[in-house]
């Protein structure tokens, strides 16, 4: 489990304890609760969820989760073609975690632009519509690959695909970090506490999956000339 996905595991306890009157082992072996405290219940827990998307937001806390949604799902789609394009044992089990995490990550930031009646990016590989200059255009989030990319790595295959994948993906994370920096460095931004520590996370998830992957291309660079 990513730490992100134990982040939001860990906030969603805290929410329903907090939620709940913060329930004790005194209380195991009580009387099922009455239908009215059921329904007293559920509306501390509609309420508690009510006060969290009360936390302050900016704009760029919702391009920041519109535009990693589509980056996300880029990272997805490489990592999907490890099994079919004969990709080593090791990087198979890289991009089974790498899909495993962002999918969950996904509908973490579907859910949070959702609860905020925001605009929800279609989970898909390819460039944001922004609006400049009051035009609306499409631009690739920082790090990710050009459709010409795109295409060199899904024709690769076996060692080939290995390298070109974790140099892709390594390039892909990178951008991540940068949109994470980019964030921490706008003012007023990521202030609510999710946002806060989803991107924390995302930031040290991908810096450590870079080392991971620099040292992995290493190793098969090396292999490579010994042959």
């Amino acid at each position: 489990m990513s730490s992100v996905t134990r982040t939001i595991s860990a906030l969603l306890g805290a929410c329903a304890l907090a939620a709940c009157g913060g329930h004790t082992g005194a209380n195991e072996g009580a009387a099922a609760p009455t239908p009215a405290s059921a329904q007293g219940e559920a509306a501390a827990i509609a309420k508690a969820r009510a006060d969290s998307i009360r936390y302050p937001y900016t704009a760029a806390d919702v391009h920041f989760m519109q535009g990693m949604i589509g980056h996300h799902s880029q990272a997805i789609a490489m990592a999907s073609w490890a099994p079919s394009h004969g990709a080593s044992a090791s990087v198979q089990r890289l991009a089974e975690r790498i899909i495993n995490a962002q999918q969950d990550e996904i509908a973490t930031m579907q859910q949070w632009l959702t609860d905020r009646r925001q605009t929800v990016p279609e989970a898909k590989a390819g460039p944001m519509k922004m609006m400049m200059n009051g035009k609306e255009q499409e631009m690739l989030m920082p790090g990710m690959l050009t459709a010409e990319q795109m295409h060199e790595l899904d024709l690769a295959r076996g060692p080939g695909f290995d390298r070109l994948f974790l140099a892709d993906m390594i390039q892909h994370h990178k951008g991540a970090v940068s949109m994470v920096q980019d964030l921490f460095g706008t003012y007023g931004a990521a202030q609510d506490e999710l946002t806060f520590k989803f991107a924390s996370d995302v930031n040290v998830d991908q810096t450590t999956e870079i080392a991971r992957m620099e040292r992995m291309l290493t190793a098969f660079s090396l292999e490579h000339r010994a042959q």
